[in-house]
C-alpha cells in the first residue's frame, strides 16, 4: 500500500509518499533524517499490519516543505532564495540524493516535490 505523509496547499503538493509493502520498519531512514521528521512504528494508516513501518510524525506533516527543505538544495539558488523548478529529469535525480530515499535498500520512501 502507497501511503501518503503531508500536505497540499496554494503553493503546491508536499508528500513523503512509503510503499510499506517495501518498508521493513528497519529504521534507517529514521537516523539519516537530520530533521527526525520520519519516525517507524505501528502503521497509522494500517492498524492491522503486525510488522513496524516508517511513517511521518503527526508534527511534521503539516510542514514537510519546511522541515525537508535543509535536505533539498536543488530547490534554491547561491544566496538561499528560491530558483525556477528544475527540470523533471533533474529533479527525480536530486530526489534520489535525499538522505531519507538514498538510505533505503527497499526504494519504499519518495517525495512529491
Amino acid at each position: 500500500m502507497m501511503a501518503n505523509w503531508g500536505y497540499q496547499d496554494g503553493s503546491g503538493k508536499y508528500f513523503i509518499t512509503i510503499d510499506t509493502d517495501k518498508c521493513d520498519g528497519c529504521g534507517a531512514c529514521v537516523e539519516a533524517c537530520p530533521q527526525g521528521v520520519l519516525e517507524v512504528g505501528e502503521d497509522p494508516a494500517d492498524p492491522l499490519r503486525d510488522e513496524p513501518v516508517a511513517f511521518a510524525g503527526e508534527e511534521q506533516r503539516k510542514k514537510l516543505k519546511f522541515a525537508c527543505s535543509p535536505c533539498k538544495t536543488y530547490l534554491t539558488s547561491v544566496d538561499g532564495a528560491e530558483s525556477s523548478m528544475p527540470t523533471p529529469e533533474l529533479l527525480a535525480e536530486e530526489r534520489q540524493k535525499l538522505p531519507c530515499v538514498a538510505v533505503c535498500d527497499k526504494a519504499a520512501i519518495t517525495h512529491s516535490w
